[in-house]
């Protein structure tokens, strides 16, 4: 089947709904799918450096177009939807709900991802005209909290049958083969000690704070941060040298085929969120948030240390992670010490993330979403 993938978000781009668009793209065209992505913006990156970014081994075609920041991408949706119709394309899938209201009244089958709640004046409006309206569509959500959230937050009347659940997943033969800790570190010239490593962006609300308190609290332990944007990693360097910390290594932005290895460097893989996560574009989404580096943590099949917060429960329990009280530094330090001292405890919880891995590759959740779609045609998986 011929898709076309339209996605507000800018390729190539560091942001996690970047490349969360990609690996979608990705996973359908691993399915046999024809996909045809269509990116704001004027650039035009080849594809080998698209697939070191992103970490993508299958290649699709990925297209751009302008578009105008006034026009709030209505313009850019109509552009891309024009293209569709010019190239027959079978299906669109977007993030995007003005694209996904224009396909379906020009009598495309429609499937629309949901990360977040709707915003802007008009938001919540496109969604409730797109589930009204008759024609052949799929709501992707990725918690069951954030359903809820459109219901009884936005009074969306959401259809059973046109919903599906589907949380974010990994590339689970990324994560095959990867050496034991000691080694990892061997490769990426890291310190040799026990280590715990924090991967992600390092924005407001994902526990930067907490993990210099940690690092103050168990010098004896290694703590390895990876990613974040240039200035984010200088400022904080900034502070830890103030701070007097040794213990702490900042890699920098690393490319998402690499990442794997630097993740499997650390016995113990961190996840402070608070109360509050801003994302790129602002806003909080720790009440409904479907984090890609839970996926990655557990196909990596290392001990995770995370925050307990209740969205979180969706994918994680007590045989594969330990929870610690968001923001609370005694309560982390004191799993985090536990934890160091049972070296079973950490062998076993990192066996068993590798196997709810397994449930959560993209592949399968491709599968899940185009399962029966469109009924009849040729959507069907």
């Amino acid at each position: 089947m011929k898709i076309c993938c339209i996605t507000s978000f800018r390729i190539p781009s560091r942001a996690a709904n970047s490349i969360q668009v990609m690996k979608v793209g990705q996973a359908l065209s691993q399915l046999g799918h024809e996909v045809l992505m269509y990116a704001p913006g004027n650039v035009h990156t080849p594809w080998k450096e698209l697939a070191a970014l992103y970490g993508l081994s299958l290649p699709f075609e990925v297209n751009w177009l302008p578009d105008y920041p006034q026009l709030k991408r209505y313009d850019f949706a109509l552009n891309a939807f024009r293209q569709a119709v010019r190239r027959k394309a079978e299906m669109i899938y977007t993030w995007l709900p003005q694209a996904g209201l224009m396909a379906l009244l020009g009598g495309f089958p429609v499937v629309l991802e949901i990360h977040d709640r709707p915003t802007g004046r008009l938001g919540a409006w496109l969604l409730r005209r797109m589930i009204q309206w008759r024609g052949e569509k799929r709501f992707v959500v990725i918690t069951r909290a954030l359903e809820r959230a459109l219901r009884e937050e936005f009074s969306l009347p959401l259809k059973a049958n046109e919903v599906v659940i589907a949380p974010n997943g990994v590339d689970l033969e990324r994560f095959q083969q990867l050496p034991k800790p000691e080694e990892a570190r061997r490769l990426l010239n890291l310190p040799q000690g026990l280590t715990a490593v924090y991967s992600g962006h390092l924005y407001a609300g994902r526990g930067m704070d907490l993990l210099q308190g940690l690092a103050e609290r168990f010098p004896q332990i290694r703590f390895v941060w990876v990613g974040g944007q240039p200035d984010a990693v200088e400022s904080y360097r900034e502070v830890i040298t103030v701070r007097g910390l040794t213990n702490i290594t900042l890699t920098g932005f690393i490319e998402n085929q690499r990442l794997p290895l630097y993740q499997a460097a650390g016995e113990i893989l961190l996840m402070p969120y608070e109360w509050q996560i801003a994302g790129s574009g602002g806003g909080n989404s720790a009440d409904i948030c479907s984090p890609m580096k839970m996926f990655e943590y557990l196909a990596c099949g290392r001990a995770i240390l995370t925050s307990d917060l209740p969205v979180l429960h969706e994918v994680l329990n007590e045989t594969n992670a330990v929870f610690c009280p968001p923001q609370d530094i005694d309560g982390w330090s004191a799993a985090l010490s536990n934890l160091v001292n049972d070296p079973l405890r950490i062998e076993l919880l990192g066996k068993n993330a590798r196997e709810t891995a397994r449930r959560y590759t993209w592949l399968a959740r491709q599968e899940k979403i185009l399962a029966g779609f469109p009924p009849g045609g040729k959507g069907r998986v």
